[in-house]
């Protein structure tokens, strides 16, 4: 297995050192890290570069883009298997090692969870407890999405969030990919996991996948807004590229 982590990055100045810390912190360092430049106009080339990461860049704008970009560069390389999570996060330390064993279980593509960070704002109590469990329900919510129900997909829908998901490259590359859009026009991590099940039943999510990410965009639109946004951008605020 040849493991590669894809991390997409516009103006992450503020977050992307975190994000490389907690890849450096893994306990399976196994992988090839990649970190995609998406045309920032801040500091975060510099701090990649500052940090030895292997960069590359990506002038269209999109987390789809860049994402794609940097799937196929690892895959060019020889990488067998792909990850990504995203530069405004943190993957737990045992990441990689519980992706590499779902892999080993026959999963084809591996979801995991999304916790909410705790290091960036201050959390109410209710807070740590509510936001996972909306996005439980909207993980289970999907299932039921007209968008997601169809006679043609081999499996039920799972939610697998961009900011924690991996695959192989065989099935990247029969799936087509991430759909190189900007995150407001398509959610594309949503778009691969549809196609994904058009081709096969080996994909699921794992509860020990997990990834700590940014509450940033729940501060800036509030829980409904924030809900719009993500149920196919009922909720299109001024600006999308919270920082």
């Amino acid at each position: 297995m040849d493991l590669w982590v894809i991390v997409p990055a516009y103006n992450e100045a503020g977050s992307i050192e975190a994000t490389i810390k907690a890849l450096a912190e893994q306990d399976d360092q196994n992988f090839t890290l990649v970190v995609v430049d998406n045309a920032s106009t801040d500091d975060t080339a510099e701090i990649v570069r500052r940090h030895g990461v292997q960069m590359i860049t990506e002038t269209r704008k999109g987390t789809g883009a860049a994402s794609d970009t940097g799937m196929r560069h690892a895959i060019a390389h020889g990488a067998t298997h792909l990850a990504r999570t995203d530069a405004d996060c943190l993957p737990r330390p045992d990441w990689v090692r519980n992706i590499r064993r779902a892999f080993g279980d026959g999963l084809e593509m591996v979801g995991g969870r999304l916790r909410p960070r705790t290091d960036e704002f201050p959390l109410k109590f209710w807070e740590r407890h509510f936001i996972p469990l909306v996005v439980d329900l909207a993980a289970a919510f999907g299932r039921f999405r007209p968008g997601n129900r169809s006679p043609e997909y081999l499996g039920p829908y799972v939610m697998m969030p961009g900011a924690t998901l991996a695959i192989t490259s065989s099935l990247y590359e029969r799936a087509g990919g991430f759909l190189r859009t900007a995150i407001e026009e398509v959610h594309e991590d949503r778009a691969l996991v549809n196609r994904v099940r058009t081709l096969t039943s080996a994909y699921g999510s794992r509860r020990d996948v997990v990834v700590f990410g940014s509450v940033r965009r729940l501060r800036a639109y509030g829980l409904a807004g924030t809900l719009a946004w993500y149920a196919d951008h009922h909720y299109r605020p001024e600006v999308i590229d919270v920082r």
